[in-house]
């Protein structure tokens, strides 16, 4: 086995038609065969072009290196198209841009694209869980999320608060992520204003082990375990693992107090699959569970999450090239959480503290929920030329709050609701010749209804003064693209949609709180509704891929956190933002050892409409944000990459008040393999040691320091993702 330079293949397999492994090649590049002739096999390798040839003795087999237009994915309308054909942005974080990158948390690890930011800077080691909704298309976010992240059709936005629990997926179960830039409610429903993230989850399809972990500065930890199996039709996967850290003072140095620790996170989590793949029809079941506990910076701001999830499910292949996917699914989860009010004046004694020098605790809030859904979708080519697919689904919620205020204004509530979006939609897509034309449109109808809100009066139960609203609503969403290739190497691209967000549980009733900030809830929210557009232009060579899009995308009735006092927010449908701006893409390989990745965004976000905070900039986004990945690999020597980030300053607030400074932060990882079955690795997040300013609520927070970790790798087996 060779490569196009004469080179030996280490690790390549061959595969006859059923896909049963026949061989692999051997450290001096061997392959031997045993099979009876005609022997007819796929010979494949990674980063390289795979080939259907038939073997006989003695013969030299050389592999291309893959190029970019190989890349196809699947979100964007549930259809593979490659980058060319494709009316919209997308991009894929592959298994190896996952594993070798420094960053250990799957947020971390997204901001390689550019354009990707949480709610706040903070990395999920240390950020406040109400501070972990995802942003693309610099719209922006409260604590929940304009943007849709799934698995295998199954949505993983918090069912009550819409953020992200981003230590949820098991480290070594991942096989790639493919992210949609912009609108996507006509295939996903609410929350896919500025996108879609979706997970594509490893299957089993060999005898497997690996063991994986790692250790590092401020006792961060990441210890992983992936088994599978195959045999026959079935196949069974379990993988899971425990990720944390020991954290760091947030609070920047010159505003700190005796009340401050350190925030971090201590979690685990485990994933098991069974798998049952036979002819046209694959059945599967999925179950999984997660658990973290956090500190907030303050001794008694601590909350924790318990979730449950399992998924089930069918894809067959049907007659004349149809396909059926079909998902059924559900969650459970408990989520508990404490707050305080900060004090200046001297606790406990210490006569000397004129800041920060305690808390005082002001409420306890557990927060159960329950969410069950379904998906099933068809798939069916009419001729060469247009694929039909239609679609529906049903997503339904069920929240409790229970919580108990302190102080003042002691109390004890009990909050019910229920929510259930359903959908249906239809999509065309028409590729001929250089021509790819999509149409598709998606009805909604979106119910908030069967709330209750109790009070403990001493004695019982009895409803409060105000409860929560019965009311329903009804969206169309469309979106329509087209792309038009020039040649062979270029394509023009346009598309615009619509989209909405339906307002969270969270928002609609709770109060949450970030530092000294306390952001108040508003029952009479209303869904967002976004309308948007992108035009882009596009080339593809052998050596990569470069993309560049305009972009325009106006939210109507965002919901805010509009700010009455320094420290006290309350959200509101505000009048219109608008994000619009410039995307640059790009995936280069120069040298079959080398691949450069990256992008840049520019984002002129701001209040388009509404005398409040007319022409402000949107908070929490930049207007310059920009990324470059290296990364390089040579058998001998192993693999080494740099993940370099830039970002523009932004603001904090939606008064533009708390200016946050611009940062460039550097990360690298370099690992070696010792023979097939160890690797050691180590990373650097941080190098420079910036002070990053995350947050300002009001005091200042900052980002995670330097930090180093080592770690090593085990694989037992064959691995045949």
């Amino acid at each position: 086995m060779q490569d196009s330079h004469g080179a030996q293949l280490v690790g390549a397999t061959a595969k006859d038609a059923a896909g049963t492994l026949l061989g692999r090649s051997d450290e001096g590049g061997r392959l031997t065969v045993h099979c009876a002739t005609p022997c007819r096999a796929t010979i494949e390798a990674p980063g390289f072009e795979g080939t259907t040839i038939e073997i006989t003795s003695r013969m030299i087999i050389r592999l291309v290196p893959a190029s970019a237009n190989e890349q196809v994915t699947v979100t964007a309308y549930r259809t593979p198209l490659s980058t060319l054909e494709s009316p919209v942005t997308t991009r894929v974080l592959s298994q190896t841009d996952l594993r070798t990158t420094a960053t250990i948390t799957l947020d971390d690890q997204l901001r390689q694209l550019p354009g990707v930011e949480l709610f706040r800077r903070s990395s999920s080691l240390v950020a406040n869980p109400s501070s972990q909704g995802i942003s693309l298309r610099a719209l922006g976010s409260t604590s929940a999320s304009r943007t849709l992240v799934t698995e295998d059709d199954v949505p993983l936005n918090d069912a009550f608060a819409d953020t992200i629990h981003w230590q949820e997926e098991p480290e070594l179960g991942t096989k790639s992520i493919e992210l949609l830039r912009g609108g996507a409610s006509d295939l996903y429903g609410s929350s896919a204003i500025g996108g879609v993230v979706n997970v594509v989850p490893l299957r089993p399809t060999s005898d497997l082990g690996e063991l994986s972990g790692s250790y590092g500065g401020e006792g961060t930890y990441d210890d992983s375990l992936l088994l599978e199996g195959k045999r026959g039709p079935w196949g069974l996967l379990a993988t899971g693992g425990v990720l944390g850290t020991d954290g760091y003072i947030q609070e920047s140095p010159a505003q700190r107090g005796p009340v401050d620790i350190a925030s971090n996170v201590h979690s685990q989590n485990g994933e098991a699959l069974l798998d049952r793949h036979r002819g046209p029809l694959r059945l599967f079941a999925r179950t999984s569970g997660f658990n973290e506990a956090r500190n907030n910076g303050t001794p008694y701001q601590t909350n924790g999450t318990r979730l449950w999830r399992f998924s089930t499910g069918g894809d067959w292949q049907g007659p004349r090239e149809g396909t059926l996917v079909a998902r059924f699914y559900g969650a459970t989860n408990h989520y508990r959480q404490t707050f305080s009010s900060i004090s200046n004046l001297p606790i406990f004694g210490d006569l000397g503290c004129t800041y920060r020098c305690g808390e005082i605790p002001t409420k306890f809030s557990l927060t159960p929920d329950n969410e069950l859904g379904a998906v099933a979708h068809w798939s069916q080519p009419l001729g060469a030329s247009l694929v039909l697919l239609a679609g529906a689904d049903s997503h339904d919620v069920r929240v409790w709050d229970r919580e108990q205020a302190y102080g003042s204004s002691a109390s004890l509530t009990n909050l019910h609701d229920h929510q259930r979006d359903s959908g249906a939609y239809l999509e065309g897509l028409w590729i001929r010749k250089a021509w790819t034309v999509s149409a598709s449109a998606r009805y909604d109808y979106f119910q908030n209804d069967n709330g209750q809100k109790l009070q403990w009066n001493g004695i019982a139960w009895v409803p409060a003064a105000s409860q929560p609203p019965w009311k329903d609503e009804q969206f169309f969403d469309p979106r329509l693209g087209v792309a038009r290739k020039l040649g062979e190497h270029w394509a023009l691209s346009a598309s615009g949609f619509r989209a909405f967000r339906e307002p969270s549980p969270n928002e609609l009733y709770r109060a949450t709180q970030v530092g000294a900030q306390l952001t108040l809830a508003n029952p009479k929210l209303l869904s967002e509704r976004a309308t948007g557009f992108e035009a882009g232009v596009a080339s593809q060579r052998h050596w990569g891929n470069i993309r560049a899009s305009y972009f325009l995308t106006q939210v109507n009735r965002p919901i805010t956190a509009v700010a009455s006092s320094p420290t006290l927010l309350t959200r509101e449908n505000l009048g219109q933002i608008e994000s619009k701006g410039l995307s640059v893409d790009y995936e280069l390989a120069p040298r079959r050892w080398l691949a450069v990745d990256g992008g840049y965004q520019y984002a002129d976000a701001t209040v388009s409409r509404g005398t409040q905070y007319l022409g402000n900039w949107i908070p929490e986004v930049a207007r310059n944000l920009a990324s470059m990945n290296v990364r390089a690999f040579k058998p001998r020597m192993g693999t080494a990459s740099l993940q370099g980030r830039l970002s523009g300053r932004q603001f904090d607030d939606a008064a533009n008040t708390y200016l946050l400074y611009g940062y460039f932060r550097l990360d690298a990882y370099a690992s070696h393999d010792f023979g097939s079955h160890i690797q050691i690795f180590g990373a650097g997040e941080n190098l420079f040691n910036r002070q990053i300013e995350d947050s300002k609520t009001p005091t200042t927070t900052l980002g995670m320091p330097r930090v180093g970790r080592v770690g090593v790798l085990i694989r037992l087996g064959t691995n045949d993702h």
